[in-house]
C-alpha cells in the first residue's frame, strides 16, 4: 500500500508502485483525470514577472541565472507539496489554519502581507496581458489592461459552475505558453553546452543580486501557497481516509508534472533571452523592446509567437491570482465577496501604474522582488503546521522533509538579506 510516509519527493516510485498495484492503463487513466490543481498554481510560476526576470536576467547575464530558475523550482515543488498535503490532511486552507492558530494581532499581520502579495503578483499578470494586446494588436496599455481584467472576470465566472472547465481552460494555455517558447528555442539555437554548466553551476555576476532575488520571487511565489492548499480541496474526500491517501499521492505526481512543465517554460525563456540578446550584445530593458528585436534576429513569426504565449500567460496567471486573493480573503476573515468586485480591487492598482507612465519590464521586476520578501510569512506557517502531529496526524512531515523545508525558507531569507545589504552598501 502506499502511505503518507512514502511522501513527494520520489514522484517516479509512487508511480512504479502504482503501476505494480493497479496496471499501467489504470494508473496513467487515474493520473490524467486527477490533473488540475498543480496546474492552475503552475502558472504563477510562468506568469508575466516571471517573463520580466528572465527575459533581463538572460539579455544581461547570459545562462549565469539558470541555477537560480532550477533552485526555485525544487523549491517550488517541495513546497506546493506541502501545501496540497496539508489541505488533504485537514480539509483546511492555509489562511484558516492561520486564523485558528495564531492570536488575532497575528493573523491580521498575515492577512494585510498576504492581500498585498495578491494585489502585487496581479499587477504582473495584468501588465503582462496588457503589453500582450498592445503587441498583437497595438491597443494601448491602459485599455488593454482593461480587457484583461474582463476577460479574467468572465474566466472566473466558470469556478462558480464548472471547476473542471476552468482547470481545462487553463492548462490550454499552458500549452499555448509552452508550444510557444518550443519553437522559440528551436529559433534560437542556444549553446546546449554552455546552458548545461551554468545550470548546475552556482554563480552570482556582479550586479545579479537583485534579478535573482525577483526570479526566486517569481518563481515560488505566496500566492500560490495559500492556494494549492484550497483547490486541492476538489479532490479530497471527507471520511475516507484510504482516498486521501490516493489523493496525496495523484496530486505529488499533479505536482511534479506541472511545475517542472514551468520550470521548462521559465528555462527557455532565459535561454532565448541569452541566446539571441546576451550572445548579440543587446540589453533588453523591456517586454515591447524584447518583441521588437526578436523580428529582425529570429523572424516576425518568432515576434508573433513571443506575444501570443504572453497573452496566454497574461489572462490565465490573473486568473489564478484573484482566486487566490478570494481564498486569502475566506481564510483569514471568512469573508466572500462578489469576483468582480475583487477583480476591481487588483486591477486599479494596474491601471494607476499605467496611468503614470511607469516601465512595465522594471515594474514587472519590482513586483517579484516584493513577492521574495513576503514569501517567508507563508512558508514558515506552512512548514510548521505540517509538521504539526496534533493538526496533520499520520500526514505530519517526516524530519528530512522538515529540514529540506528549512533549507528552503533559509536560502528565501538569505537571499533577501543579501539584497538589503547590497542597496544599502550601493
Amino acid at each position: 500500500m502506499i502511505t503518507t510516509n512514502t511522501l513527494s519527493f520520489s514522484p517516479f516510485k509512487l508511480f512504479q508502485e502504482s503501476v505494480k498495484q493497479n496496471g499501467l492503463g489504470f494508473t496513467i487513466k487515474r493520473i490524467v483525470t486527477f490533473l488540475g490543481p498543480a496546474f492552475l498554481v503552475s502558472v504563477g510560476y510562468m506568469d508575466p514577472g516571471n517573463w520580466g526576470t528572465d527575459i533581463e536576467g538572460g539579455s544581461r547575464f547570459g545562462y549565469s541565472l539558470l541555477w537560480v530558475i532550477l533552485v526555485s523550482n525544487l523549491m517550488a515543488i517541495l513546497l506546493q507539496t506541502l501545501s496540497a498535503k496539508l489541505g488533504l490532511a485537514t480539509g483546511k486552507t492555509l489562511p484558516e489554519l492561520c486564523r485558528e492558530h495564531y492570536s488575532k494581532p497575528v493573523a491580521i499581520f498575515l492577512w494585510i502581507t498576504a492581500e498585498f502579495a495578491a494585489i502585487a503578483t496581479d499587477l504582473a499578470e495584468v501588465l503582462g496581458g496588457a503589453v500582450a494586446f498592445n503587441l498583437l494588436f497595438n491597443i494601448p496599455l491602459f485599455y488593454g489592461a482593461l480587457l484583461t481584467g474582463a476577460i479574467v472576470g468572465l474566466i472566473l465566472m466558470l469556478e462558480e459552475y464548472n471547476l473542471r472547465r476552468l482547470e481545462m481552460i487553463i492548462i490550454g494555455m499552458v500549452a499555448i505558453i509552452g508550444i510557444g517558447y518550443v519553437f522559440e528555442i528551436f529559433l534560437a539555437q542556444p549553446i546546449w553546452g554552455d546552458l548545461a554548466i551554468h545550470m548546475v553551476t552556482p554563480t552570482l555576476p556582479v550586479g545579479s543580486t537583485l534579478i535573482a532575488v525577483g526570479i526566486i520571487g517569481a518563481t515560488v511565489m505566496p500566492h500560490n501557497i495559500y492556494l494549492h492548499s484550497a483547490l486541492i480541496q476538489s479532490r479530497r474526500r471527507a471520511d475516507d481516509d484510504a482516498a486521501n491517501r490516493k489523493a496525496l499521492t495523484l496530486s505529488t505526481i499533479d505536482t511534479f508534472i506541472a511545475l517542472n512543465g514551468a520550470w521548462l517554460v521559465n528555462s527557455a525563456i532565459l535561454i532565448m533571452s541569452a541566446a539571441v540578446f546576451y550572445n548579440n550584445g543587446l540589453e533588453v530593458t523591456s517586454i515591447q523592446e524584447a518583441h521588437k528585436t526578436l523580428a529582425p534576429l529570429l523572424g516576425p513569426l518568432s515576434a508573433g509567437v513571443f506575444a501570443l504565449a504572453l497573452l496566454a500567460s497574461g489572462l490565465s496567471s490573473s486568473t489564478t491570482a484573484t482566486m487566490a486573493g478570494q481564498v486569502i480573503m475566506e481564510g483569514f476573515l471568512h469573508f466572500r465577496i462578489n469576483v468582480w468586485l475583487r477583480r476591481a480591487v487588483t486591477l486599479i492598482p494596474a491601471l494607476i501604474v499605467i496611468g503614470l507612465g511607469f516601465d512595465p519590464l522594471q515594474i514587472l521586476v519590482m513586483s517579484q522582488v516584493s513577492l521574495s520578501f513576503q514569501l517567508p510569512l507563508a512558508v514558515i506557517p506552512l512548514i510548521l503546521f505540517t509538521n504539526n502531529k496534533v493538526i496533520m496526524g499520520e500526514y505530519t512531515n517526516r524530519k528530512i522533509t522538515t529540514i529540506l523545508a528549512f533549507i528552503a525558507a533559509a536560502i528565501i531569507i538569505g537571499l533577501n538579506a543579501l539584497l538589503v545589504w547590497q542597496s544599502i552598501m550601493g
